[in-house]
């Protein structure tokens, strides 16, 4: 079934190419550049966010050659974040590790670069580290992550756990991963207490969204609340969206459905999608039907709304025969597909238009669901 509907709405924006830049021979992380690929949801023009409140240094410089590089791959992630955020967004890894307060017992902050930070966090009454770096990440920037763990578990009251979320600005990754890093540091808070240091690599997007959808979920607070209650302590940008369709998801039972797109060209040697479920940097293959004539894909996704571009012969393009956004700041325009239900009626779509309010909330049942739900999710290594 292809669940197609037309909304106008503003688009995100696939790139005519995409690039990893390389800084001294340093594999950056597995992020692409994408020239104005955004999540419109959340998009905010022009926002700056530069986060500095609570700056620590955690590590000298060794010489001007070492400053210039840790530059350059500051330089380098703030740019892909900026492309791919929507947003201004600046992080200084030079500067070492900044965080803040959001709570008493919530910080959200950027990552630890040395064994030396744990004990910051000690001093500061920081019980969990829970880190949501994927590997590259803390390769890009030459992290020790083993280096900063085995230390933390030399000390008594201290514990640090990873539930990696591995594509970085990904919204749709966000959204699926949510359930199992929130049951993680929903347990890990209940067994330790204090305060938790909740961190991705500059704080801006993974952290904030996984502390967000906490104080959604479980610590009571509207959504839109919680939202203003952690922009007024630190300048960031998670993704509402993906909050929004991970609480839908988790109280109605991660159901998917089955969609279908084609392309009609039998000239074609090869024909791609890009988008969707898998993000703007990676595609799909479509298939031939000979007897058709035409190129078919079929995929199983949850309910939601999602954006394509289809790569024929390696040119990026629009199938006029599906349905379209509108033109983005940018000029750009995507195919659309909203996939729904089988009943457009039913308590699921009902629970998804609720959500998808400024400032929604949760009954009481809801959330005992959800804490039902976390409390019973498979532990992760």
């Amino acid at each position: 079934m292809n669940c197609l509907q037309n909304l106008p709405r503003c688009s995100s924006s696939p790139p005519p190419g995409f690039e990893c830049r390389r800084r001294r021979q340093v594999k950056p992380p597995c992020f692409l550049r994408i020239a104005g690929a955004v999540d419109n949801a959340d998009r905010r023009k022009g926002l700056a966010l530069k986060a500095v409140s609570g700056s620590t240094s955690s590590a000298e410089m060794s010489g001007s050659e070492m400053q210039e590089e840790e530059e350059e791959k500051s330089e380098e992630y703030s740019t892909t974040m900026t492309e791919a955020m929507g947003a201004v967004l600046t992080y200084r890894h030079e500067l070492g590790m900044n965080y803040n307060f959001i709570r008493p017992d919530l910080i959200v902050g950027s990552c630890l670069q040395t064994p030396k930070d744990v004990d910051k966090l000690r001093a500061i009454g920081v019980k969990t580290i829970f880190c949501l770096q994927q590997d590259p990440d803390l390769e890009y920037f030459g992290v020790d992550i083993k280096a900063i763990r085995d230390y933390a578990g030399t000390h008594d009251g201290i514990q640090h756990l990873r539930a990696q979320i591995s594509r970085d600005f990904d919204a749709f990754d966000l959204r699926m991963r949510l359930p199992a890093v929130v049951s993680k540091l929903y347990k890990a808070i209940n067994r330790n207490g204090g305060v938790t240091y909740i961190h991705c690599t500059a704080g801006l997007g993974r952290a904030p969204a996984v502390a967000l959808a906490y104080m959604f979920w479980v610590q009571g607070y509207k959504l839109g609340g919680a939202h203003r209650l952690l922009q007024s302590k630190r300048s960031c940008f998670p993704k509402l969206y993906a909050i929004k369709s991970a609480t839908a998801d988790t109280l109605t039972g991660f159901k998917k459905k089955p969609i279908s797109l084609t392309w009609q060209d039998g000239n074609s040697s090869s024909v791609e999608v890009s988008g969707l479920d898998i993000g703007w940097g990676q595609r799909l293959p479509l298939q031939f039907d000979e007897e058709q004539g035409l190129w078919k894909l079929t995929r199983e996704l949850p309910e939601g709304d999602y954006e394509y571009k289809y790569i024929v012969d390696g040119g990026w393009t629009c199938n006029e025969h599906e349905l379209v956004t509108s033109p983005n700041k940018d000029g750009h325009v995507n195919n659309y597909i909203k996939v729904l239900g089988d009943d457009h009626s039913s308590v699921g779509a009902a629970l998804r238009s609720r959500l998808a309010a400024d400032d929604p909330d949760l009954t009481k049942d809801e959330r005992l669901q959800i804490r039902q739900f976390l409390e019973a999710y498979p532990d992760e290594e």
